[in-house]
């Protein structure tokens, strides 16, 4: 089970530290990544933190404004992001699998959300003045 939480309403500019909790199994085996979807759009990756070395990737959506890590004794994963805008309101979920998933594509990493097996139920992020 993944439990995400922090989300809530952020002014632009401002910043957002976000936690999954999981439960059910251990950590450690699995890559967890973040996703968010917007009203009315597909769902994107954010970042992914890979099980076995901590190897981080990030996507374009929000490079050089979000920070992903993990404490897997403590069983959590945790996304920092920064210089929130507008167009960052959005539910932002966590997933987990036993494979990474991501793939590098003309110089960018893209998550395959469809190939992540398990879920959170998302929390919400609203930036807004």
């Amino acid at each position: 089970q993944l439990l995400e939480s922090g989300g809530g309403l952020v002014q632009p500019g401002g910043s957002l530290a976000l936690s999954c909790g999981f439960s059910g199994g251990t950590l450690a085996y699995y890559t967890v990544a973040w996703f968010r979807q917007a009203p009315g759009k597909e769902r994107e990756g954010i970042a992914a933190i890979r099980s076995s070395d901590f190897a981080t990737y990030y996507t374009d959506s929000m490079k050089g404004r979000s920070t992903i890590s993990r404490d897997d004794a403590n069983n959590m994963v945790y996304l920092q992001i920064k210089n929130l805008k507008s167009e960052d309101t959005a539910v932002y979920y966590c997933a987990a699998d036993l494979h990474l998933n991501v793939i590098l594509r003309n110089g960018s990493y893209f998550i395959l959300s469809e190939e992540y097996d398990y879920w959170g139920q998302g929390t919400q992020v609203t930036v807004s003045s």
